[in-house]
């Protein structure tokens, strides 16, 4: 490589930091803190000639697996495979190198291979840097997600996107694959890197080398595109030549060192040192380790070898590491002997047990009975079995794991009692997080604080190595002590800590963790187990599921939005109540966990389909904003996005065997996807309009399509072959469905008619009619026998697929049907309305079974888990939702209005909330509790615009029955009705001194009332348009008033007269009112703006962008001549939060935002609903 190629390569490479791309600098073969030493020169000869031979071969295979027993010298092989072709002048060169290693922190996972093997290559091609540095600027949050979106992203498509006509080959060499700890990693590695040979302008091949574990040989199992080596298979005269050379080389430097006769040790010596090595080369490593330690003579350690018997390969790690260990005892003193080995196992035991390696500082915090000092006097004799770094807050590592195995296995005094060790370990762990974990443990200034924002030093500060290691790894160690007798040291744990533990485990970014560590916990309390721990992990489950969003971006949010949105019976609502001391009006929540597991949040427009992968543990969802993205159903984390389409995605299915994703858009295409890495694996083209639907069948050769073109085709799912078109239907074919055995392919139409077609031949087989509406979901039943249609008639059918006979119609609905699905037994139907609830139907008895509530606009799609146990759903409001069918409980709160919330205001005592809406009703709320006071009825119509009286005494109501009424808020009994409008009425409001009442109405007019006596006043004249909104300066004295036609009018309240019009605005203005001297008038619009007027003379004062999606009310202080935007005085509502005082505080999950209107008063704040709730929360102070 020139100079000036290099450099330029450096600097893109150095403008990519590690954040953007985290790479593990210890991974690398070169790495300052490599382990490995390299063979010595005249070793494995013939091993690298074949190496070299494969790397070379145009039709070598695109894997060369290493593979031979624990101490065969695998690592070993690998640093000088990485060193050849990084150094030798050869046409292969090498591309990168990640060396895995059990215990050790990034190097025990796959979470960083992908960014570290990326970093390394940048270095090595200057055309390939620059692809992965675009691929990192289109997608800066890559590396947090799966390992297959980081592969597809960050390496498959930059190396496809190259086009040099030159072709280069580069190694990538990978040690130690089986100490990655996580199988899954294993198995989606081994699937992942053959992908790698489709690159033909840079060819890539993988030198890896492992232990044959089974995860490993299943893997390799699978694929054929490998080339194999068995280390201890090689001939036993090649293995002893090796270990001779390196036991000659080794054995000759320690003479030296501690000056030795010239003829020591001898030919004959190590003629039986290479008889009990082989052929374990860490037999003859650990040899030369222990005889070099200087705290004994050299030969008498020699001796203690010479004296162990050697046969099997186990009895070899027997005699190689009891002698090394018994230089620990003192066989003078039996007492102090037995005390040494004491140390030894709480010591050790600890240490080669551990999920990653600590400190020597950390384990003498997390050990009870040891101090640090002690732990390390007793590990500076073992630097021949441990890495044992000069510094105390270095990790402590085993140099091989060939001496864990002995340990727990030998019958000496040096066994390790593998599972009371793990008890042991993980009863360490809970007394470190009963004494460390509290609230707030890094000390965030905020509680909207993002993790995003806080600095890795800051966490690492607070929570130190060896708390973090206790929070991560607790259940671990005791999941693999055994099952538990008794929970009751982990229940009392939870009831104290489970929050901070939870922040702690978010603040670590691991909060996808903690879902399977509550649900092992659960599976290992067997009999006798308390019912309250039972319960509590119940509660705690779903606690996690319905928080883990929210708590991922924001930790404190776990005590905040956390707690307030939990149902008011749940045990950790209650549990940990103290936590909420900064909120004294909680809202309104369903009493207990309703069927709802979990809401998706990540799509940026509506969601039209949604799939369960056939295992269950994914789900699939396409969207408006043209991707389609994969979720983990367990924990509800999104695994990666598929990006492609040019539109809208309509429909998405996966196919049987779960390898391969379909979807269908309105860009006319359908596209295939690996589920795996989310790459495209070929696109569909012949529709010539959008494609509504399509569906794999049963054996996964064929794809059935449905389009807006009016036809449906069949295609070749592995060829992408069109077979046959239809167009028999008479308007758009929204839906498509195979029967079970592949012979039948269903389609609805808006032509309201359901067709069956021949699988093979296309032939149509029959005509299901009955539907008065568009049809615009079709499903069979999983044993075949029926169909299932919904239609925006408002109805579900069922019908005999034998026949075509309609069996029975499903009513009790008054909404459009968008989706229909059945259980996986046939015994259930589940259903998605325009109207945002899922309702479930028993078929038998067409009885519906529950209604299902959360959604906040009307659902798309719906999808049974193969076992049925969960039911996903897919709506325009942006989210999809989990939901546990097994349960059945709905959401249930307090009734609020029937219909939407057309208006909402505070009381001026603070008390009381007054809500209008579309149902004709007026409520009164409590602020304190929020529950529902009483109902005013009398109105015709819908109620637009309430308020109250400056006393709170009255309340004045206007409504779409063009009247407007006073009402006793003490009674509830109605005053009067003031008739005079022609039109209804947008908004009324009292004027300060509590004498005269305004209305603005779609009559154009507005008009002031007598409150006391009920009679017109005057009207105001001049006005141009439908009145929005009218506002009474504090003073009385004038009324400010918004319009559709963009403007604001001013007007004398005591002549009727107008003053001024105010002009600006691009949209309608929905808001307005004065300050508290009356000087200033402040006004909201559509637009997304606020505007500050002078009062006096009509003039702009400055334009405020406001950040929400809606129009806001917004208010002055009563306590300053200050504008607070939106909200109110101290609160305002940004988009999902609740900011106090600028800061955010209180994240709203889905269901709660998109008010359709709000009002404030002080520190609380009224929320109405599209679906009739009212939602009123008051805060305290959250300073300090």
């Amino acid at each position: 490589m020139n100079r000036t190629l290099g450099i330029q390569i450096e600097s893109l490479a150095q403008q990519i930091s590690q954040e953007q791309l985290p790479s593990v600098e210890d991974a690398a073969y070169d790495s300052y803190g490599s382990e490995h030493e390299q063979c010595l020169p005249g070793t494995r000869v013939e091993l690298f000639c074949d190496v070299k031979l494969w790397a070379t071969s145009p039709r070598g295979k695109c894997i060369f697996w290493l593979n031979g027993m624990a101490g065969t010298g695998k690592s070993t092989i690998a640093q000088t495979v990485a060193h050849i072709f990084n150094t030798e002048d050869t046409s292969i060169r090498l591309g990168a190198s990640f060396f895995f290693m059990k215990g050790e922190r990034d190097r025990n996972n796959a979470k960083k291979f992908i960014p570290t093997i990326v970093k390394q290559l940048m270095t090595r091609n200057q055309q390939l840097a620059g692809q992965i540095f675009r691929a990192i600027e289109n997608n800066p949050d890559i590396v947090t997600r799966s390992l297959q979106q980081q592969f597809k992203k960050l390496l498959l498509q930059p190396l496809l996107s190259l086009d040099s006509a030159e072709t280069e080959v580069m190694v990538i060499v990978i040690d130690a694959l089986d100490e990655c700890e996580q199988e899954k990693d294993i198995r989606d590695l081994l699937e992942l890197l053959p992908e790698l040979q489709r690159s033909k302008s840079l060819r890539i091949k993988i030198f890896l080398t492992s232990r044959p574990e089974l995860p490993i040989r299943l893997g390799f199992k699978q694929s054929c595109d490998y080339q194999d080596l068995v280390l201890h298979e090689l001939p036993t005269p090649v293995i002893e030549h090796d270990i001779r050379t390196f036991l000659k080389d080794r054995l000759k430097k320690l003479q030296t060192m501690h000056a030795l006769s010239s003829d020591w040790p001898g030919e004959d010596i190590t003629e039986i040192l290479v008889r009990k090595s082989v052929p374990l080369f860490i037999f003859a490593a650990t040899i030369c380790r222990f005889i070099g330690d200087g705290r004994k003579h050299p030969e008498r350690r020699l001796a203690a070898i010479l004296q162990s018997k050697t046969s099997t390969p186990v009895s070899q790690l027997e005699h190689l590491y009891h002698p090394v260990l018994e230089q620990l005892l003192n066989p003078e003193d039996n007492a102090e002997s037995i005390e040494l080995g004491k140390e030894f196992r709480d010591v050790v035991g600890v240490i080669i047990l551990l999920a990653i390696p600590l400190s020597i500082h950390a384990l003498g915090q997390l050990l009870p009975e040891s101090e640090e000092k002690d732990i390390s006097h007793l590990l500076g004799n073992l630097h021949s079995v441990l890495n044992v770094p000069a510094s105390s807050h270095a990790p402590v590592r085993i140099l091989h794991l060939s001496f864990q195995e002995f340990l727990l296995k030998t019958t000496s005094v040096f066994h390790i009692d593998e599972k009371d060790s793990h008890r042991k370990i993980a009863s360490y762990c809970l007394r470190m997080m009963n004494s460390r974990l509290k609230h707030n443990i890094c000390g965030l200034t905020s509680y909207g604080t993002q993790r995003a924002d806080i600095a890795s030093h800051a966490i690492n500060q607070h929570l130190l190595e060896e708390l973090q290691y206790a929070c991560r790894y607790w259940m671990y160690h005791l999941e693999q002590g055994g099952t538990l007798e008794s929970g009751i040291d982990v229940f009392g744990f939870l009831q104290k800590h489970f929050l901070h533990w939870l922040e702690a485990m978010s603040l670590m970014g691991l909060m996808s963790e903690t879902v399977d560590i509550i649900s092992t916990l659960k599976s290992c309390l067997k009999g006798g187990i308390e019912p309250e721990l039972l319960a509590f992990l119940y509660d705690a489950k779903r606690f996690i599921l319905k928080n883990i969003y929210i708590v991922n971006i924001a930790p404190l949010q776990i005590y905040c939005s956390g707690l307030a949105f939990s149902p008011t019976h749940s045990i950790i609502r209650n549990m940990f109540k103290a936590e909420q001391r900064w909120i004294h009006s909680p809202p309104q929540v369903q009493s207990s966990w309703s069927a709802e597991l979990q809401t998706l949040e990540g799509h940026s427009s509506p969601v039209s389909s949604v799939a369960f992968s056939p295992d269950g543990r994914t789900v699939a969802s396409g969207s408006s904003d043209k991707t389609i993205k994969l979720w983990d159903a367990g924990t509800g984390s999104e695994i990666r996005t598929l990006e492609g389409h040019l539109d809208q995605v309509r429909s998405v299915a996966f196919s049987p065997d779960g390898r391969i994703i379909v979807s269908g858009s309105n860009d006319n295409t359908i596209k295939l996807w690996d589920a795996r890495i989310g790459s495209e694996i070929q696109m569909l083209e012949g529709h010539s309009s959008s494609v509504l639907s399509v569906v794999f069948s049963p054996d996964g050769q064929m794809i059935a399509s449905g389009s807006s073109d009016n036809t449906i085709k069949l295609w070749n799912a592995e060829t992408g072959s069109e077979i046959w078109t239809r167009k028999n239907h008479l308007n758009w074919i929204c839906s498509v469905a195979f029967s079970p055995d592949g012979q039948m392919i269903a389609s609805g139409s808006y032509d309201n008619i359901i067709k069956l077609w021949n699988a093979e031949t296309g032939s149509e087989i029959r005509v299901l009619e009955g539907h008065l509406d568009w049809i615009c979901s079709v499903a069979f039943s999983p044993d075949g026998r029926m169909i299932a249609s919904g239609s925006t008639d408002t109805t579900i059918k069922l019908w005999d697929a034998g026949t075509g006979l309609e069996i029975r119609t499903l009513k009790g609905h008054s909404s459009s049907v968008w989706s229909v699905a059945f259980s996986s037994d046939s015994q259930m139907i589940a259903s998605g309305f325009y109207n945002n609830t899922i309702k479930l139907w028993n078929v038998g008895t067409g009885s519906e079974i529950w209604t299902l509530k959360g959604h906040s606009d009307q659902i798309q799609s719906v999808a049974f888990s193969p076992h049925s146990q969960t039911l996903a759903s897919g709506s325009i409001d942006k989210t999809i939702k989990l939901w546990n069918v097994e349960t059945g409980s709905e959401i249930r709160i307090q009734k609020g209005h029937s219909d939407r919330v057309q208006s909402v205001a505070f009381s001026p005592n603070g008390q009381m909330v007054v809500s209008g809406s579309t149902d004709n009703t007026i409520k009164l709320w409590n602020t304190e509790t929020g529950l529902e006071i009483r109902t005013l009825e009398g109105h015709s119509g819908s109620v637009f615009s309430a308020a109250f009286s400056p006393d709170s005494q009255m309340v004045v109501s206007g409504s779409n029955d063009n009247t407007i009424k006073l009402w006793d808020a003490g009674t509830g009994l109605e005053i009067r009705t003031l008739k005079g409008h022609s039109s209804p009425i947008w908004s009324v409001v009292f004027s300060p001194d509590g004498q005269m009442i305004a209305s603005g109405s779609m009559d154009t007019t507005i008009k002031l009332w007598n409150a006391r006596t009920g009679s017109e006043i005057r009207m105001l004249r001049g006005c141009s348009g439908m009145i929005c909104t009218v506002a009474f300066s504090p003073d009385s004295q004038m009324i400010a008033s918004s319009f559709y036609n963009k403007t604001i009018k001013l007007w004398d309240a005591r002549t009727g007269l107008e003053i001024r019009t105010l002009e600006g605005y691009s949209d309608s203005i929905w808001s307005v009112t004065f300050s508290s001297d009356s000087q200033t008038v402040a006004s909201g619009s559509i637009d997304k703006t606020i505007k500050l007027w002078n009062a006096g003379t009509g003039s702009e004062i400055r334009t405020l962008e406001n950040q929400s999606d809606r129009v806001r009310p917004v208010a002055f202080s009563d306590f300053e001549n200050k504008l607070m935007i939106e909200l109110g005085f101290h609160i305002s509502l940004h988009n999902d939060w609740i900011c106090f005082e600028s800061e955010k505080v209180l994240w709203l999950p889905s269901d709660y935002r998109a008010p359709t209107h709000s009002a404030v008063k002080n520190n609380s704040l009224a929320l109405g609903y599209q679906n009739g709730r009212v939602s009123i929360i008051g805060l305290f102070s959250f300073k300090g």
